[in-house]
This record gives C-alpha cells, sequence and structure tokens, in this order.
C-alpha cells in the first residue's frame, strides 16, 4: 500500500464538529445576504479571526467553481484528488485536493459546503481554501479540525483574473497560504495504488449525470488517461491542456437535502461520505464494481473487491465523483 488511512483523531474533536453541527441544524438557516457567492455570504462575511496552527503535514484542499462560465480551469490538473459532487439546482462543483505539487495558481475558488466539513475529516488537519459560505454554516467551518483561509483572511493570496465577471474569477496563489507541499504523508485518503486487480470489463467511455450536469470519462490508449469532459464538452486546463485522470471513481452515496439553501430557495444537498455502499472504478481501459466502505468520518476510503481485497489504483491523479445511489 502506497498511502495508508489515517489513524483516528481524538473522539473529543469529533464530539465538538457533531455538537456544532447538530446545534446549527436544530437553529435552522437562512439564504445570507447578496448574491456575490450564491447567496452564502461575501469573503467580509467569510473572515476568521484566527486559524488553528497546523503541526504535521497538511493537504490543501480547494473548492473549485464548476459552472460552464467558470470553464477553462487553472491548476486542477495538478491536484492529487479531485471530488466532484451536486450542488443546488443540480449543478456540479469541485474540491481539488494538493499534497505532492502546488501549482501557481488555482480556480476560480467559489464557496464552502456543509458536505466538505465531513469529506475532510479523513485529513490531519487540512487547509481548506474558498471564498464564501452560508451565514450560518461559517461557524461549523470556524470549530471545524481544519484551517480556513479565505479572501476574508488571506487577502494576499488572491486575485481577480480578468477573463470573466465576478465571481467567477476569484484565483488563489496557494504558495502563499502553503509555504511547501505537503507530501504523501498528508493523502490519508485510504487509497491503494498498484498493479489492477484481476478481471474488470473492457470500457472505452463513462459518463454521470447529475440534474443540471453531467461527467464523461473517455479512455484515451495514447494518454493512458481518462480524458475529462464536462456537460457534453471537453475539459481543458487554461493553458489548452486536455484534463484527464489515471483512475475514476463513481461512488455511490446517499444525497439528501440538507438545513440549508441558497439565496434563490434551492436547497442545498448533503453528500454523506461515511457508510459504505458500491462503486465503479475505472483504470487502464476497465471498470470494476466494488464495493466501498468509510467507518468513521476520520478513517479514509476503503475500495475493496467482492471478497474483501483492497483495489488498486492507477498512480496519478485520481477524480472521484459522487453519484445518488439508487
Amino acid at each position: 500500500m502506497r498511502r495508508g488511512a489515517r489513524g483516528r483523531r481524538a473522539t473529543t474533536a469529533a464530539a465538538l464538529l457533531v455538537a456544532t453541527t447538530t446545534a446549527a441544524l436544530a437553529a435552522g438557516c437562512t439564504a445570507g445576504s447578496g448574491p456575490g457567492d450564491d447567496g452564502r455570504g461575501s469573503p467580509k462575511e467569510s473572515e476568521h479571526t484566527a486559524s488553528p496552527s497546523v503541526t504535521g503535514p497538511s493537504a490543501l484542499a480547494v473548492k473549485i467553481d464548476n459552472a460552464p462560465v467558470a470553464r477553462p480551469h487553472t491548476g486542477v490538473d495538478a491536484a492529487d484528488v479531485v471530488y466532484a459532487e451536486q450542488v443546488e439546482g443540480g449543478l456540479s462543483r469541485l474540491m481539488a485536493v494538493y499534497a505532492t505539487r502546488l501549482p501557481e495558481a488555482v480556480g476560480p475558488v467559489r464557496s464552502a459546503r456543509e458536505s466538505d466539513l465531513e469529506l475532510l475529516r479523513q485529513f490531519e488537519r487540512p487547509t481548506l481554501a474558498f471564498s464564501g459560505a452560508q451565514k450560518k454554516l461559517l461557524p461549523l467551518i470556524d470549530r471545524a479540525p481544519l484551517r480556513a483561509e479565505t479572501p476574508g483572511n488571506a487577502a494576499d493570496a488572491y486575485f481577480r483574473g480578468s477573463g470573466e465577471p465576478a465571481p467567477h474569477n476569484l484565483y488563489l496563489r496557494p504558495g502563499r497560504i502553503v509555504p511547501k507541499a505537503p507530501g504523501e504523508a498528508a493523502l490519508t485518503t485510504g487509497f491503494h495504488y498498484g498493479a489492477a486487480p484481476a478481471g474488470g470489463t473492457a470500457t472505452n467511455s463513462r459518463t454521470v449525470r447529475y440534474p443540471a450536469a453531467r461527467f464523461t470519462f473517455t479512455w484515451s490508449d495514447s494518454r493512458d488517461r481518462w480524458l475529462i469532459g464536462m456537460d457534453g464538452t471537453p475539459a481543458t486546463t487554461a493553458d489548452g491542456e486536455r484534463m484527464a485522470a489515471a483512475t475514476v471513481v463513481v461512488q455511490y452515496v446517499k444525497v439528501r437535502e440538507s438545513a440549508f439553501r441558497d439565496f434563490l430557495g434551492n436547497n442545498t444537498p448533503y453528500t454523506e461520505t461515511v457508510g459504505s455502499g458500491t462503486a465503479q472504478v475505472l483504470r487502464d481501459g476497465r471498470a470494476w464494481e466494488v464495493n466501498w466502505k468509510r467507518q468513521e468520518a476520520t478513517d479514509g476510503t476503503a475500495f475493496t473487491t467482492g471478497d474483501g481485497t483492497p483495489v488498486n489504483f492507477a498512480e496519478g491523479p485520481v477524480w472521484v465523483v459522487f453519484a445518488k445511489a439508487p
């Protein structure tokens, strides 16, 4: 195994997050003021008075805008792991996680979601870069075991591009909040890397659909990668290079309503990443039907065959697309 799952952290920290989450949900929520970022609060409102210190390697997670107007993306191709989730109105948003290398710029950067806090618990005090969040979500972010970096408390790390109008033109300079890449030890995802498992089904293409978005992964023998398409269009970087993944995971999860809504009144879906279920792993032009399990939020996610054998991923970028379980 190249990257093992991290051990569980102190139960007091877990209890604190659960307690604050429960309290916030019980209190209900209202949409944030202003349409600057889905009504989730301005960068100023996202300001944090203090960021927790990081004592060991810390992965950098960046929330990425995935509206068509926000493309092409910058720096997403440098991520070790990219998570895709459904958001309001059936649209999609990305979270790019960096550990082995840091690009000069990443973006466009957008707002955080409640699901992010559960997903990020698998990392040891990660740094979360985002712009804006629903007002009643901000206290949960403040209390979560992570380091939050926003335009409100790290203004010199962000800049506006000239290509698109706000809010689709905010970019992060990762080197200004994370001095150097933390290395593989920060990737406590539970993923295994190595030779492909036996079997699998030859697969040329796989499409995952949300109500108002879709991802398509097409195998390229020449690149030994899955070429990425979004909403029927090839996904490219700002430099014109085709975005690609070595391994694609279509993970079937429970997607339920949360207690949060955007300024238009659309409910924010909550993607549950703790639990178990089924998934498809795509690598080397083949697909495997597998099982996934993440027993606690502080665990990584294990992907196994029917007999419990860990499923190895191919070396290179991993894309995990969360799809609603049937």
